[in-house]
Parts: C-alpha cells; structure tokens; sequence
C-alpha cells in the first residue's frame, strides 16, 4: 500500500505525526513522498530521512527545562527569539545533508514576505529548509534565500496537499492538526465564562484563523482522505505532552483504517 502524506502545522501539536507514521508503518504502509509545514516540515524530513527515532526521542524528552533552553532572546533579528538552539540542533542531527538526497522525496513548505507566495522546497540544505519552515512570524528569525524572506509556511498552507501531490502519483493522506477546532474553542473560551482577558481573546481569534485557513485549503485542494486527530483539548505552546499526543496520532489511524485502506483500492 503506497500513500504519500501531508504533515500539517501546529507547533507542540506535531508530536501527533509521529503516532500517525508509527501505525502507517506497522501496517505495512509504504511512504511514497512526504511534505510538510512548520512542525511538519521537521516530521517531514525525519521521515524522508529514516530518522523517525531521533524525533520521537526528542519529543519524549521535552521537559519544561528542555523547552527553556531554546528561549534564546534576541530582538535584532526580526524575532523574539534567536533561533541559535533550533539550527544546532537541527544541524547535529542533518549537518549539509540535503533535501534532494533522502530516501524519498520530500517538500518542506514556507512561506515568502517579499512575494507573497508558498514556497515548495525539494532541493538545497535541509537545515535551511526547516529553519524557514518553522520561522514562525516575530517568534523565529525569517530565513533569506534566493531574495526572499522565508516564513512559517503555516501563514500560508497549514496543510500542504499541492506540495506532495506534486512529487507523488500516490493517494494524499493529510493531517490536518487544526481540524479539532470546536473542543479547542469550548477549553479557550468556555461558555458562560464573563471574564474574558485581551489575551484570551486574542489566542482564540488566532485558533480560529488557523482553523479556517486549513479548511479553506483542503476545500480548494483537497486531499484523497484528511485525518483530523482529537488534540483540540492540548494547548498548542505545550510541547511537553508528546506521550499522550503520540497515543491519539496512532489512535487516528487505527480508528479510520478502513477508509485508509480502501484508498488503494
């Protein structure tokens, strides 16, 4: 069974993939080109790359002290933060390995300020591709490349359909990590709550944003099955709860296998 497979933005929330890529796998399912956004992008690579482990090792270990390390404040860059942690880490585990050399063909997806278009990357440094990727506005530096100024591809394609379809001839399965929106909402904005803060607003106007935006995509480009798993009640900042998001990535499989498998039919 051949698949090529979508791997949708959503920062903490992206230890789901791996759960997703675990149960593929022990069902015999063959990858057969991978693309990916944000957080995406970086379970993207890891499995083009056969290095699934080494992000599954990562994500088990995130611990609050872990997540702080990579707090390096810097605001001469564009961003809050330097980004210095990230690429080093990034670069111990991909080096100058490149995207046009993994085991199957892979898309990292940004965004560019300058022209306003996604961006599909399938060849050139792998580091500098995730970099990008994960580039989340005035959080993460942008990346400079070819004259363009690269962002978190989510801004644009929180799930990347067009991007594989265009490597692949396989049926697209898409993991849309924005799609649990209505249990999202009810825990940000509980009904009956009278205080509402500028913060919590804010936050959830922003979880609406994304939410539609990945269903405008899919509804325009629309994948051959959407797995949509049930993470609306995980914060997305929380990067700590890779155990239990990877339990219910593997869960959504399990649970839509049948119309998984009939897409080779």
């Amino acid at each position: 069974m051949r698949l090529a497979l979508a791997l949708g933005g959503g920062a903490g929330l992206g230890w789901t993939h791996i759960g997703v890529m675990r149960e593929l796998h022990a069902r015999g399912v063959t990858i057969d080109a991978v693309s990916g956004t944000s957080i995406g992008a970086l379970a993207a690579v890891c499995v083009a790359a056969n290095r699934l482990g080494v992000l599954e090792d990562l994500a088990r270990s995130a611990n609050l002290r872990a997540v702080v390390k990579y707090l390096d404040i810097d605001v001469r860059r564009g961003s809050v933060l330097g980004g210095r942690t990230v690429a080093k880490q990034l670069r111990e585990h991909f080096g100058h390995d490149r995207l046009e050399d993994l085991f199957i063909p892979c898309a990292v997806v940004a965004a560019d300020i300058v022209s306003g278009s996604e961006i599909a990357m399938t060849r050139g440094s792998i580091v500098e591709a995730v970099r990008a990727s994960i580039a989340i506005p005035g959080v993460f530096p942008p990346v400079r490349r070819d004259g363009m100024v690269l962002i978190d591809g989510g801004v644009m394609t929180p799930v990347p359909v067009a991007a594989v379809r265009a490597l692949s001839d396989a049926p697209v399965l898409a993991v849309n990590l924005q799609g649990d929106y209505l249990r999202r909402a009810a825990i940000g904005l509980p009904p009956g709550k009278r205080i509402m803060t500028p913060l919590r607003v804010g936050r959830a106007g922003l979880s609406l944003m994304m939410a539609q935006l990945a269903r405008q995509g899919l509804t325009l480009d629309p994948p051959d099955f959407e797995l949509a798993p049930a993470i609306g009640h995980v914060d997305v900042r929380n990067f700590t709860r890779a155990h239990e998001l990877i339990e219910i990535g593997a869960a959504s499989v399990v649970e839509n296998w049948a119309a998984i498998a009939a897409l080779n039919d």
